[in-house]
């Protein structure tokens, strides 16, 4: 069996208030970079961290260095009925902790590895199996895991380029459930269970410009990557209305994660001062039409077409040293939503955003340093109209904030 769009693409276009960034996106990847809002993330150097954003900049290193990191997200996620209370949830995203390792390795004064595993997209939502609408939202999971080894040469006092490549496992889940409806099935009644997983490829590159030893820019590029998910499907829709009462059947589940590119800048603007910020664009239009396929059935179990657009994120902040011992940071960030007012869905009500963070590093005298981090992030309230399989129209008002804090630790050998 071939399939072509997957339940996972499903899975992928549900609420990813889970990541909090745009769609289902992942930028937590260190606690010093959730305290200045992700600005200047492919320059600044300040940890083995930086070769999540840009390979090149490993060569800013003269030793090895250890980072190990450690990131909660508390979500304030709410759906409410513009017509019908029933709708109405308090929260639909759970609590989640997202680690990240990091290692830095200088061969010579020139070439410099690294190995680092995170997480670039990841997303979970939850509502009631009684949920009226529940065609439309009910539990949902992804998990991914990248391990990227990368390499990195210093050509010159100026220019540094860095390639990595990268391992992604995946694993998602989707339940949905019948909700309100006039046949007399139960609201409970499952209408689609769907797992699967995979390990998939990509790569990534980035470059580093040091203009001198107070300035720098940075560009990074992390590519696509195509999962083919294998995993099973099943419903408990009675045979007469077409379900398989239970049945479970084999299939495999596709989507292209979207690729990546970032511009940062850092400027040391006095001993204690520093500026940096960033711009990074994600390749969302890569989502059209999704399609889910099950073995034996000839037609989709499920389809939609999907309007993502390319999306950007800003961010700038700024450091102060204090002493050499602590440094202390801010930032702000805009990120914005890859979808257009008229295509939101309870599935995934996305919203602009803006960040305001907040963080710390101490240094000590023993070569390693300690991180903390915060960010909240205050979305838009967005309303929204969604129609199910069955012709039913649901209206919708979702609010969506969160809360980000981070730890991190860093020894340089």
């Amino acid at each position: 069996m071939n399939m072509k769009k997957t339940a996972l693409a499903l899975t992928l276009n549900l609420l990813a208030f889970e990541a909090y960034s745009a769609a289902f996106a992942l930028n937590e990847h260190s606690a010093s970079g959730l305290g200045r809002a992700f600005s200047g993330e492919g320059a600044i150097g300040d940890n083995a961290a930086v070769l999540a954003r840009n390979p090149g900049a490993m060569t800013m290193f003269s030793q090895a260095e250890f980072s190990v990191v450690g990131t909660a997200i508390g979500p304030d996620i709410s759906l409410e009925g513009t017509i019908n209370d029933e709708l109405d949830e308090d929260s639909i995203a759970p609590d989640a902790l997202i680690p990240a390792l990091y290692y830095i390795q200088p061969l010579n004064k020139n070439l410099v590895v690294g190995l680092g595993a995170f997480s670039n997209f990841g997303l979970a939502t939850e509502l009631p199996d009684d949920y009226p609408a529940g065609q439309l939202a009910g539990e949902t999971s992804l998990t991914t895991i990248n391990v990227n080894a990368s390499g990195a040469y210093r050509f010159n006092r100026h220019f540094s380029l860095g390639l990595g490549v990268n391992l992604v496992y995946a694993d998602a889940t989707l339940i949905r459930h019948f909700g309100a409806n006039p046949y007399g099935i139960s609201q409970e009644t499952e209408a689609a269970n769907m797992t699967g997983d995979d390990i998939a490829y990509g790569y990534n590159v980035g470059v580093l410009y040091e203009i001198n030893s107070n300035h720098r820019i940075s560009l990074a590029y992390r590519s696509e990557v195509d999962l083919i998910l294998s995993g099973d499907y099943s419903n408990d829709l009675p045979l007469s209305f077409g379900g398989l009462a239970g049945e479970t059947l084999a299939g495999e589940l596709e989507i292209t994660l979207p690729d990546i590119a970032e511009l940062s800048g850092f400027h040391q603007l006095s001993d204690n001062l520093a500026l940096h910020y960033s711009v990074q664009w994600t390749g969302w239009s890569s989502f059209e039409r999704l399609e889910a396929y099950a073995e034996g059935i000839e037609s989709p179990v499920f389809e939609k077409d999907e309007y993502f657009e390319n999306s950007v994120r800003s961010a700038v902040g700024i450091s102060y040293n204090l002493q050499d011992v602590l440094t202390l940071r801010a930032g702000l960030a805009y990120d914005e939503t890859p979808i257009e007012q008229a295509y939101r869905s309870i599935s995934i009500p996305d919203s602009n955003r803006i960040w305001y963070s907040t963080g710390m590093t101490y240094h000590f005298k023993n070569a390693s340093s300690f991180d903390l981090g915060m960010s909240f992030i205050k979305g838009e309230e967005v309303e929204f109209t969604e129609t199910d399989d069955l012709g039913q129209a649901w209206q919708f008002t979702s609010n969506g904030d969160a809360t980000l804090m981070s730890a991190q630790y860093n020894y340089r050998f």
